[in-house]
């Protein structure tokens, strides 16, 4: 048996009931819209998508969406409405996607675990994963990583397995 990854994973279970310990500094997703698919990222400058409306209102339906889902990892504040956006023509688009998350999938995530005794810096990328751990290091996974999976769940690429 091997004791060292049960508790990582019970370690787990615990992280992923606790998501404001994560800052989400980077992302990249792929958004089916109803109509089309859109390509939607976070960075330092801030939110970015396609789709038409981001473009006429620096906001739209798929950041809001986005928004609603990472609430507690994101540590900024929620874009404002736009002068001239369906304000409730959007909310409720966010509010349905952020429940449809068969819509989403993240293709990159780059954040920041609060840990108890230092931060540690954990990513994802076309399916894999990789945290500055010692754990992940040794093993390829580890407590923020599984942490993650159980928060995003089916929005993600399953992880491919290192031989």
């Amino acid at each position: 048996m091997d004791y060292g990854m049960i508790g990582k994973i019970e370690k787990a279970k615990r992280y992923a009931e606790e998501p404001h310990r994560i800052t989400i500094k980077s992302l990249t997703v792929d958004f089916k819209g109803n109509n089309n698919g859109y390509r939607v990222t976070l960075d330092d400058g801030g939110w970015h998508c396609t789709c038409p409306g981001f473009g006429s209102h620096h906001i739209c339906p798929h950041t809001m969406a986005l928004e609603k889902l990472l609430r507690p990892m994101l540590k900024r504040e929620p874009l404002h409405y736009a002068p001239g956006q369906n304000v409730v023509s959007d909310v409720e688009k966010a509010k349905r996607y952020a429940e449809e998350t068969d819509r989403i999938r993240f293709i990159a995530l780059e954040a920041v675990f609060d840990g108890s005794n230092n931060d540690h810096f954990f990513g994802y990328e076309a399916g894999r994963w990789h945290c500055d751990c010692d754990f992940f290091r040794s093993r390829h996974v580890c407590s923020h990583t599984m942490a993650m999976e159980r928060i995003l769940g089916p929005m993600l690429t399953p992880t491919l397995v290192l031989e």
